[in-house]
């Protein structure tokens, strides 16, 4: 029996009691498959480093990681593209079906490739090869995924799931790191390096063969969607030049100098951050390790956190926050998390730092979501979140170049800086999205600030 239709107790309307169990599935599987998907990211980055001698060979080790991240990284804009229109016009449970799919067969093929003995070359080219196609696949998922739980989120829970579900990235990437060191030390670098990481993305493979599972069983589009749907012959499909050049550009490049903001903090907090503690304090392997994983707790916590308070401070509000605190003390606290003498002071700064920064993710689910109707929800967010984060993660290019005009540490400083500067700018040029103003039905949101936007075009601005 549907217990929200016969409720033992008066429920909150805005709570997701109230969500008929099709919706309150669609709200599990977002968080848990955004963790689903995170370890596919963070997978290979982690769980191949102790064993790239092996697939690599020694002469080719040293360089192919970044190669790795430069596959899934030019994978995951072709993702949000195709999917996420496929998403707008299948509905988002099936275009999620199929990318989880997809994601679960390239990470089967890794375990199952042969070492650099037997292929040479060829086997870190096939893992390239299909570290792009699962780009293509994970942005797939988080582009129809996220979006569909969001469509049935209650208004005043968007927030708070939008945080949960984000907060996903760091507690993977936690997961990732300590059983890649349980197995380490279970096993030891010989035997973990021969076949020990297959287990982690067999694994992997059978936590998304899992969501497969639940999402054909569990799930169904919002009733949103299939309203849209009903009304969709009445007006001509969108496209991506409707994106790009059209009706909703302003909202997506609004939304592109956001995100860019978003991930140049993040590329400057975490991953420059884990190499330069690495490189820079003379903190062992371990002391590295222990100091990103509880920056990531702390960061995960505050993330979940940061969704719901925007639905009490408005959306724009905590970006502009978030994003001066980034720009004004991000950078002081970078020299303190480097510069510091101890690990007690390296991994509170780092935390701190992390917090401060890529924290502000919490809302962006429910804010993408809200920037554009149902017919051009899933493209719109897949293409806001994938395309912005190309210039910022060609980092490796510029940073040099910076490094020679500000010094080691002033050149990621200002970065950060840069980055916070971006976040409050896109924050600035977008909806003030008010307390008052995401209280009511999604597509009400996304229409009524496009409208209001028309009337006046520089409302955003002030």
């Amino acid at each position: 029996m549907n217990r929200a239709l016969t409720p033992a107790r008066p429920t909150d309307p805005s709570s997701d009691e109230s969500l008929p169990p099709e919706g309150r599935a669609a709200l599990r599987a977002g968080v848990v498959g955004n963790w689903v998907d995170n370890i596919h990211v963070f997978l290979p980055l982690t769980a191949l480093a102790p064993a790239m001698v092996v697939l690599a060979g020694p002469a080719a080790a040293a360089s192919t990681g970044a190669l790795i991240v430069v596959a899934m990284l030019f994978g995951r804009p072709v993702g949000g593209i195709v999917f996420g229109r496929i998403a707008d016009r299948l509905g988002r449970t099936r275009t999620t079906r199929i990318a989880i799919a997809g994601t679960a067969a390239c990470a089967l093929l890794i375990a199952a490739m042969p070492t650099h003995q037997i292929l040479g070359t060829g086997t870190i080219a096939l893992i390239l090869v299909l570290r792009f196609l699962g780009g293509i696949f994970v942005a797939g998922e988080y582009s129809a995924a996220i979006p569909l739980a969001m469509e049935w989120s209650r208004p005043r829970r968007r927030g708070l799931m939008s945080g949960l579900i984000l907060s996903m990235a760091p507690w993977a990437q936690a997961s990732i790191a300590f059983s890649v060191a349980m197995l380490l030390m279970l096993l030891g670098p010989g035997a973990y390096a021969e076949w020990g990481w297959r287990l982690l993305f067999v694994l992997g493979a059978l936590a998304s063969i899992g969501m497969l599972i639940y999402y054909s069983r569990q799930v169904a589009d919002a009733p949103v969607f299939h309203r849209r749907a009903r009304t969709a012959s009445t007006r001509p499909r969108a496209g991506l030049r409707d994106l790009l050049t059209g009706r909703w550009a302003s909202a997506f490049w609004q939304v592109f100098v956001l995100m860019s903001g978003l991930w140049l903090l993040t590329n400057t907090t975490v991953l420059l951050l884990t190499s330069r503690l690495a490189t820079d304090t003379g903190l062992p392997a371990t002391g590295v390790s222990l100091a990103i994983g509880i920056a990531s707790i702390a960061q995960a916590v505050v993330m979940a956190g940061a969704g719901h308070l925007s639905t009490r401070t408005g959306r724009r509000t905590l970006f502009i926050a978030w994003g001066t605190t980034a720009a004004v003390v991000g950078p002081g606290l970078w020299w303190l998390a480097i510069t510091s003498q101890s690990f007690g002071r390296e991994a509170l700064c780092a935390a701190a730092l992390q917090v401060l920064t890529v924290s502000a993710y919490g809302p962006v689910s429910a804010y993408l979501s809200e920037r554009f109707p149902t017919e051009v929800r899933s493209t719109g967010y897949g293409m806001g979140y994938s395309l912005s984060l190309v210039l910022p993660a060609l980092y490796p290019f510029y940073l040099p170049w910076l490094e020679a005009l500000l010094g080691r540490n002033g050149s990621v400083m200002a970065l950060i800086g840069l980055g916070g500067g971006l976040l409050v700018l896109g924050a600035v040029l977008g909806p003030r999205l008010t307390p008052r103003d995401i209280e009511a039905d999604i597509d009400t949101v996304a229409e009524g600030v496009r409208e209001h936007a028309a009337e006046q075009p520089m409302e955003g601005a002030r």
